[in-house]
């Protein structure tokens, strides 16, 4: 099988309002507030504004757009996590933390213009600190499975955490979801508002070499779509995929088998029984991973063939060969009209539908229970254990290069 064309040298390179006793509103001019605006959240002005609960507070306002920012609680170590809302006109709302970059709420409209959170995730930083299933956050450096923990570059062999069963997972042990990421400036357009948060991994940070320096960029516009742009540099080769791992419930509540799901994927990478792939690319059509054509996500999840029904499967994106963004899914609520489509510059997407939620359900924001296929995800990146699989899209990062890769959830409703 030749290599494909999809590499990490290559990719791109050719609304819940808050308290008024926690907000300090920063005036703008008529010309800020319709041109660009820049502002340090963490500046000494802000760091004097002290709510009532003791928590700093700020909030940028530009023509339909707000964002926000307040203390999301401390970590064991003394350090701050902070909590951002960015809000547009029409109400869709993403709040996230800088611990880990996890979304922690994302509010949409319904076909009847009601607003309701659509993702899996808590109100507080404790309930995280105790364990969650990767709800809404960054998974590196590697995103998905590394088999054995063990890859080979360069004639070296690194030894990585094996976190899932003999496996590596998502990053390690302490991954990017478990780090604290750094803030940069709001910046707030008449079409959009978006916050650059960096983090340093180290070299030999859970087993990877090179010191990597990653930034993500989480903007919202005001046509109701939520963007992420990953860029990332190293000093060493090392290998790089990067996702965002949120659960996604669009009624809000209950299980997602009813969610009807259209992949545009005619292709995905079977796998052993550790969810190592074997190599090969394998054609969905006549199998129950074949959602070329709307289907409700709960259809044939019996008929997978997984030791616990449901989907946990790397798909390949149909792609033109000119790259850019391109349709990796789309999923329609029937009953709230919401539509969800997922565009990416990666060449696959993994689909996750909780399989392995606890027997008792995990209770999420708002006192909402959530159990087995509650939510489901679509992670966007390159195939799992590609550093094993030298006909797999690359994920070699070298020195002199530039890590570059987009994903969009665009929202709407029907």
């Amino acid at each position: 099988m030749g290599a494909l064309a999809f590499g990490v040298g290559t990719v791109q390179e050719t609304g819940v309002p808050m308290p008024a006793h926690n907000r300090v509103p920063l005036r703008l001019s008529r010309r800020a507030a319709l041109g660009a605006l820049a502002l340090p959240w963490m500046g000494c002005s802000l760091r004097r504004a002290i709510g009532n609960d003791g928590a700093g507070a700020s909030t940028v306002n530009g023509k339909h757009m707000t964002a926000d920012q307040v203390s999301f609680g401390t970590l064991p170590d003394g350090r701050d996590a902070r909590l951002f809302t960015l809000r547009n006109a029409s109400g869709t709302t993403l709040k996230f933390t800088n611990y880990g970059l996890i979304v922690t709420e994302l509010h949409a409209p319904d076909r009847q213009g009601r607003t309701g959170n659509i993702v899996l995730g808590f109100d507080n930083l404790p309930r995280y600190l105790q364990g969650h299933p990767f709800f809404g956050a960054i998974a590196g450096r590697y995103a998905n499975r590394i088999a054995k923990g063990r890859f080979s570059l360069d004639g070296r062999t690194f030894e990585l955490a094996t976190n899932n069963g003999k496996n590596h997972l998502h990053g390690g042990l302490k991954g990017f979801d478990k780090q604290l990421w750094k803030p940069g400036e709001a910046h707030i357009t008449a079409d959009a508002i978006w916050i650059e948060l960096t983090h340093r991994s180290p070299d030999g940070d859970e087993g990877y070499p090179g010191n990597l320096d990653v930034t993500v960029r989480y903007t919202l516009t005001r046509d109701d779509v939520f963007r992420i742009d990953y860029t990332a540099v190293t000093d060493q080769a090392t290998v790089l995929n990067l996702t965002n791992h949120s659960y996604f419930n669009l009624a809000g509540g209950g299980d997602v088998l009813g969610h009807e799901l259209l992949l545009n994927c005619d292709r995905y990478t079977p796998v052993d029984d550790g969810l190592i792939p074997v190599g090969e690319l394998a054609s969905v059509k006549g199998t129950p991973l074949d959602f070329t054509q709307r289907t409700p996500i709960g259809a044939r999840q019996m008929q997978v063939g997984l030791a616990v029904p449901g989907y946990d499967h790397n798909f390949v994106i149909n792609r033109s060969p000119h790259g850019g963004l391109a349709l990796a899914a789309r999923v329609v609520e029937p009953n709230s009209g919401r539509v969800l489509e997922c565009h990416t510059t990666e060449p696959a997407v993994q689909l996750y539908t909780f399989n392995f939620a606890p027997a008792e359900g995990i209770v999420c924001n708002g006192g909402v229970k959530f159990g087995r296929h509650g939510g489901f995800c679509l992670e966007t990146q390159h195939f799992p254990d590609s550093p094993n699989h030298p006909h797999f899209p690359s994920v070699v990062l070298r020195p002199g290069q530039t890590f570059r890769s987009t994903t969009e959830y665009r929202m709407r409703a029907a």
